[in-house]
């Protein structure tokens, strides 16, 4: 039975994992989602991507421990050794895979976190543009040293982006995790909602809206930014810029600003 269901919706692909009974990420699971996840971004119709969980009050419980115990029995038998990169240029398909995949896709992710949150299932939110919680989110978190390890699939690297450094080492450190209403106040969220998956669909009609290139360009761009000189993501702001600002798209969507009036006053 497949872990992984897709339904597009307002240009939007929703991506719904389900692992019953305890909603952990697994090996077939990251495999699946990532091919969903691809074939949501080579799909033109599909605007956005949204990320929800299949079991009531559970995203992604975390990854697997016990999965995660034999990778350990394996190394330490063998040592790894450094993987190669795919000769397409693409992530591997896998966990590691589907987060860069997330990351560095042209078009917004959203994680509709509707309830448990954490190791794995929070490392991939952070992967995301957007992370709404529902209210009754419990946990949401990297509690990955409780058990011996740390946060392997981007968490140490991510989350001192979103949150500063010493708020992740806290959390990192400790293995914290918080409620809907605490990730709000440290910023782990951007909004919290009785429904996060019709919030999040609500956001997706407005990127339907818009010409896909400067949300590409925005994202891509944002994204860099804290990962090389200023004067380097300049340059590349202004030349993306010049490359976007004279499409059809672009020259259709100022127009139809100019003759609606002032642009704050249009709503979002």
């Amino acid at each position: 039975m497949s872990l992984v269901t897709t339904e597009r919706r307002v240009g939007a692909a929703i991506v719904t994992y389900a692992n019953p009974p305890l909603g952990t990420m697994t090996a077939v699971g990251s495999v699946e989602m990532f091919d969903a996840t691809q074939a949501a971004i080579d799909d033109p119709a599909v605007r956005c991507i949204i990320f929800t969980g299949g079991l009531p009050d559970i995203f992604i419980r975390h990854y697997d421990v016990g999965e995660l115990t034999v990778l350990g029995d394996t190394v330490s038998r063998t040592p790894p050794r450094p993987a190669a990169a795919p000769s397409d240029g693409r992530p591997a398909a896998g966990f590691l895979g589907l987060t860069d995949l997330v990351a560095g896709c042209g078009k917004p992710v959203i994680a509709a976190i509707n309830g448990l949150c954490m190791g794995g299932g929070f490392e991939l939110s952070l992967a995301c543009d957007l992370r709404i919680a529902a209210r009754s989110a419990t946990s949401i978190g990297l509690p990955e040293t409780r058990v011996g390890i740390f946060p392997g699939g981007g968490g140490t690297q991510r989350l001192p982006r979103v949150i500063g450094e010493a708020k992740a080492l806290e959390m990192i450190l400790r293995g914290l995790v918080v409620d809907a209403e605490q990730a709000l106040s440290l910023g782990l969220v951007h909004e919290i909602a009785d429904d996060p998956l019709t919030r999040a669909l609500e956001i997706a009609a407005e990127f339907a809206a818009r010409p896909p290139e400067g949300l590409a360009h925005a994202k891509r761009l944002t994204r860099a930014a804290l990962d090389r000189p200023l004067s380097a993501g300049l340059a590349d702001e202004r030349r993306s810029f010049l490359e976007v600002v004279g499409l059809p798209s672009a020259m259709a969507a100022m127009r139809a600003a100019l003759a609606s009036g002032p642009i704050e006053q249009q709503g979002s």
